[in-house]
C-alpha cells in the first residue's frame, strides 16, 4: 500500500539541497570516490568477463543461452556482479559521511565494516530488486515507490549494523517521505542513464579500436561515477531522515566509525 494523505511529512526532505550537497561531495571527492569505487567495479568486471566473455560483460554484445554451462555462467557473473555492487556501496556510505562531515577520506577504514555488512546487503538487494521488478512489471510508479521503500537500506546495514533487518529498518525510515525520496531517486537515474548511455558509446568505439583491456579500464572508471553518486545520495537521505525522525546529525552517524 503506498502512503496515504495522512501519511503526508511535517517536516520537508529537502530533495533539493540533497542533490546540491550529493554532487558537492561527488566533485568535491572525485578522485577519492572514483579510486573506491573503481577497483572493486575493476575487479567485478575481470570476474564476469571471464565466466561470460568481456564483450558481453562490457555491453557490446548479447549473452548467449545456448547450454546450461551458458546460463550457468550468466547466472555466476550476475552474483558477482551483485556482490561486487554490494560492497561498493558500503565502502562508498562511510566516505560519504566523512566527506560530509569534511574528515580524512580514509578508504582502508571503510573495508572492514563493508565486509561485515557484504552478505545481508547482497542477499536484501537482490530481494528488495525482485520486488521492485515486480511492481515495475505492474506499473511504473509503485515500481519506483517499492525502490523507495527500501532505498536506505545499505547505511542502515552499514551503519546501523541491524544485518537482515535492513529491509525493515528501511520501511521504518522512509515511511512518510517515499514519493520525495522516489523524486529524488529519479533524478539520480536519469543521471546515471545518461551516463550509461555514454559510456556504452564510448566503450563500443574503444573496444573497435584501442582493445578489450583498455575499454575494461575506461568502462571501470565510468561506471563508478554512476555508482558514486547513487551511493553519496541514498547516504546523505538516510541521514537526513534519521535527523528529522530521530534527531539524530550526520556528525553522531558517523562517530560509528570512529
Amino acid at each position: 500500500m503506498t502512503d496515504t494523505p495522512l501519511d503526508q511529512p511535517k517536516v520537508p526532505l529537502g530533495v533539493g539541497a540533497l542533490i546540491g550537497d550529493s554532487f558537492s561531495i561527488l566533485f568535491g571527492n572525485f578522485l577519492k570516490v572514483i579510486l573506491v569505487a573503481f577497483v572493486p567495479v575493476l575487479v567485478g568486471l575481470v570476474l564476469s568477463g571471464g565466466l561470460i566473455g568481456f564483450d558481453v560483460a562490457l555491453g557490446v554484445a548479447e549473452p548467449t543461452f545456448n547450454d546450461a554451462g551458458g546460463t550457468a555462467a550468466f547466472g555466476l557473473a550476475f552474483i558477482v556482479e551483485m556482490v561486487i555492487y554490494s560492497l561498493t556501496t558500503a565502502l562508498l556510505v562511510q566516505l560519504a559521511y566523512d566527506a560530509k562531515l569534511k574528515r580524512p577520506v580514509q578508504p582502508g577504514r571503510y573495508i572492514g565494516p563493508a565486509l561485515s555488512a557484504l552478505l545481508p546487503v547482497a542477499i536484501l538487494s537482490l530481494v528488495a530488486g525482485i520486488l521492485a521488478g515486480f511492481a515495475t512489471l505492474l506499473f511504473i510508479i509503485p515500481g519506483l515507490w517499492v525502490y523507495a521503500v527500501f532505498s536506505v537500506m545499505v547505511p542502515a546495514i552499514v551503519i546501523e549494523r541491524v544485518g537482515f533487518g535492513g529491509l525493515g529498518r528501511s520501511a521504518r525510515l522512509t515511511k512518510q517521505y517515499r514519493w520525495p525520496i522516489a523524486g529524488a531517486l529519479v533524478l539520480a537515474l536519469i543521471l546515471i542513464i545518461v551516463i550509461n548511455f555514454v559510456v556504452g558509446l564510448i566503450i563500443g568505439l574503444v573496444a573497435y579500436i584501442g582493445g578489450t583491456i583498455l575499454a575494461t579500464i575506461l568502462f571501470s572508471a565510468l561506471s563508478a561515477i554512476g555508482v558514486g553518486y547513487i551511493s553519496i545520495l541514498v547516504a546523505l537521505i538516510y541521514a537526513r531522515l534519521r535527523e528529522i525522525k530521530e534527531g539524530i546529525s550526520v556528525d553522531q552517524i558517523a562517530s560509528v566509525f570512529d
